[in-house]
């Protein structure tokens, strides 16, 4: 598996992950003209659009044939002017994606599912902010998909690193089934700086006594990918550029907050 797939150029629909390459999840980014459309199908999966930026008129036909339409969704400018809008797709529904606007920008996260949940514009007071950490390990984490949502496997937010900072701090995983402290859930990471030359740096690696253990360290630009299939993963942004991430887990289990930190480094909570 390529764990770091740098960013693509080119608009319309890019496959960045494709399904198979990981166990549940899969990605793919949308970039659409004012009047532009995109259709599609969930099939057996349940879908989170995450608006990055832009807006969106959303219409979706779900398998029981209920219709729901959520006109202009997403009003940011960029991924660094506040919390998302994101819209939870169960699966059998039909949607069509037209862009209100000229920069509509949106990833398209994916995995298996059973839920017989409606579709869902997740944006407001839906989504939860919280300032997380402290002095260089300080940042702001929106939780847009979580418990709010009946989803069956996909939990989905942002992460925004100020100059500097590092966060998934203290390095936490979460691949064994260790309840009710860690859940198996694989994870992806999509990436934006600004200024748009920055960069950061992921740390990738696993307990000590994992048999197929690595520790890579990935330099991350403004567009690349990270997938997660298991391990520890801290980042940290470079001084000077913010860091940003849209992060979607999906796995055995559906629990935020079930993972386990590094034990050498769990201490800082604790200063």
């Amino acid at each position: 598996m390529n764990r770091h797939i740098k960013a693509q150029k080119g608009g319309g629909l890019q496959q960045v992950v494709a399904p198979g390459t990981m166990r549940f999840l899969d990605f793919a980014r949308l970039t659409l003209a004012k009047g532009e459309k995109h259709t599609g199908e969930t099939g057996s999966r349940e879908y989170v659009l995450d608006v990055f930026s832009g807006c969106a008129d959303m219409r979706i036909k779900s398998g029981s044939g209920d219709e729901h339409t959520f006109p202009s969704a997403g009003e940011r400018a960029d991924v660094f002017s506040g919390p998302p809008t994101m819209v939870f797709l169960p699966p059998h529904a039909a949607y069509e994606i037209e862009a209100s606007t000229d920069n509509l920008d949106m990833g398209i996260f994916s995995a298996p599912s059973h839920s017989a949940a409606q579709p869902r514009l997740l944006a407001g007071s839906d989504v939860v902010t919280r300032e997380v950490g402290r002095d260089n390990w300080q940042r702001t984490v929106y939780s847009a998909l979580a418990e709010n949502a009946p989803a069956d496997r996909l939990l989905a937010g942002e992460t925004l690193n100020p100059p500097g900072n590092w966060s998934s701090y203290p390095p936490h995983k979460h691949d064994r089934a260790n309840p009710p402290k860690e859940a198996v859930m694989e994870e992806i990471y999509f990436f934006r700086l600004r200024p748009a030359q920055g960069y950061g740096l992921i740390w990738t690696y696993t307990a000590p006594d994992d048999p197929e253990g690595f520790s890579t360290v990935f330099v991350v630009e403004d567009g690349d990918t990270v997938l997660l299939p298991k391990g520890y993963h801290p980042v940290v942004a470079a001084p000077g550029y913010r860091l940003h991430y849209t992060w979607v887990l999906a796995g055995e289990e559906r629990r935020y907050g079930a993972w386990a930190d590094d034990p050498r480094h769990a201490w800082v909570k604790g200063q």
